[in-house]
């Protein structure tokens, strides 16, 4: 019985070696023109990819591109203007309606008293500029509210580890974690290390270890495991910098032709008349003169062949790309629709739309509910704030559930067809008013309510209150008079 195993054992190997797969991935091969291509490839973990000496290099850089190009400075505060604008808008959502206008109400209040909607615009340009962006929940007495919450901007090169606690395995970077992977505190230096002034006890080395329930990290984690976030154009420095290097060399070449600058030579021997001359010497001429040169030289002038004619859509292309990574559409990026239409803009700026609904749920979860929560906890407290149905425990059980943001809604190339579009789809019960005006980033209760004292008011006055219906679309048109010349055609055929 052995035997016939280890016979059988033999077939099957034998087998397995005749038919052996010889299948491949064509990445996966390193050649001779790829090898070079392939040579920063790494498997690094994200934390060791992003290590601290990286990061700093990429976040001097980046801010470095942001400050000195123009296109990086638009593309940044473009984003940011288009994500945060004028800044979120709460609406309570709880079975309380009293309750509910009254904390809207509040925190509005408090928002304009600190600044909320500027200082989430700095983080978003921190968060594109440098990767991430801390903050910390603290108490002002400065301001000009009775809850005097305040919202502490940290730039990322404030948090890091000290020398003191390099040996403790639970810091990654400034951020120590607990043992299920959630963040437990942040060690945060008093001073930036880029700030002038001696490093000690009272200096740039100085820190406080801050509670995690008292912090805000605002990034884009983009791998499993990664603690800190990296620049977002981090991707584009190269090209910022090739753009940058190609726009300087066509201006000092167009610069160069553009001046009365030449080459003097001769068709004489060497031996002659050019012996005299020496090599590589200069000559200054005034600008606006004609000259006469010796018989047998020649000048020959620069010629003018900058910018070349691929210039422009050298940069459409660079810029397109740099782009990317934000989810930007060209014309966005670079300031300029020439040659876009309708359609073409409406189906460009549907992805970068997109990401900037994602990015403002990201930051609602990530900055605004905690802020609310830091806020509600500290408005409860103090008399007279809130009515008491608003200070109820019940009440703030239900209003971490029960809350939206709404944002700035966004502007349509042409707006007669989408007040078409809206009224189609409210007239056929595809939507409701709640949804049209969360799009336009109203609240739809304020605006009924507001509406309701505009009507009541005109009625007062004696004014017409008629509702304007939009006209038919260009389409619509089209078609009725298409299908009115063809019952035309039918008529007279029958006749």
């Amino acid at each position: 019985m052995f035997h016939w195993l280890r016979h059988l054992g033999r077939r099957i190997k034998a087998h397995a070696v005749r038919f052996h797969i010889r299948g491949k991935y064509d990445a996966a091969q390193t050649s001779h023109e790829n090898r070079r291509h392939w040579a920063g490839a790494d498997l690094l973990s994200a934390d060791a990819a992003a290590s601290p000496q990286v990061r700093r290099i990429l976040r001097a850089r980046s801010r470095y591109e942001v400050a000195n190009n123009g296109y990086a400075r638009g593309m940044v505060t473009t984003l940011a203007n288009y994500v945060v604008g004028t800044g979120p808008r709460l609406q309570m959502l709880t079975s309380m309606p009293e309750a509910n206008r009254a904390v809207e109400r509040e925190f509005a209040r408090w928002a304009r008293a600190v600044g909320l909607p500027r200082k989430l615009w700095t983080m978003r340009v921190s968060q594109a500029e440098s990767g991430e962006v801390f903050s910390a929940l603290s108490t002002n007495p400065k301001i000009d509210s009775a809850v005097q919450l305040d919202l502490r901007l940290i730039e990322a090169d404030r948090v890091a580890t000290p020398m003191s606690m390099r040996d403790d395995n639970r810091l990654v970077d400034g951020i120590v974690f607990d043992a299920y992977g959630n963040p437990e505190a942040y060690v945060v230096t008093r001073r930036h290390p880029g700030d002038p002034g001696p490093f000690g006890p009272t200096g740039s080395g100085a820190y406080d270890v801050l509670p995690a329930d008292s912090m805000i990290h605002l990034f884009r984690g983009e791998r499993p495991g990664q603690s800190r976030g990296v620049p977002e154009v981090t991707s584009s420095l190269s090209l910022f910098a090739m753009l940058r290097r190609y726009t300087l060399a066509v201006l000092s070449a167009a610069e160069q032709a553009a001046l009365p600058s030449g080459v003097i030579y001769t068709d004489a021997p060497a031996d002659h008349e050019a012996a005299n001359v020496e090599p590589m010497d200069q000559v200054e001429m005034d600008r606006g003169t004609w000259l006469t040169m010796p018989f047998g030289w020649k000048i020959g002038q620069v010629r003018a062949e900058q910018p070349a004619t691929a210039y422009n859509q050298f940069k459409h292309e660079v810029i397109n790309e740099i782009a990317r990574p934000l989810n930007m559409p060209f014309n966005i990026a670079a300031g300029n629709s020439a040659g876009y239409n309708y359609a073409s803009g409406r189906l460009d700026h549907q992805a970068f739309f997109k990401a900037i609904r994602i990015d403002q749920a990201h930051i609602a979860s990530v900055v605004l509910e905690p802020i609310f929560r830091g806020w509600l906890d500290e408005a409860v407290l103090i008399e007279g704030l809130l009515p008491q149905s608003a200070r109820t425990i019940e009440f703030r059980d239900e209003a971490v559930g029960a809350l939206q943001w709404f944002w700035d809604g966004f502007e349509h190339v042409d707006p007669a067809k989408e007040a078409n579009a809206q009224a189609t789809r409210l007239s056929s019960n595809t939507t409701t008013l709640a949804a049209e005006y969360a799009k336009a980033g109203l609240d739809w209760e304020n605006e009924l309510r507001q509406r309701a004292k505009e009507v009541a008011l005109m009625k007062e006055l004696g004014l017409v209150t008629e509702q304007v219906t939009p006209a038919q679309t260009d389409n619509t048109t089209t078609s009725n008079a298409r299908e009115a010349g063809t019952q035309r055609d039918a008529a007279a055929s029958a006749a």
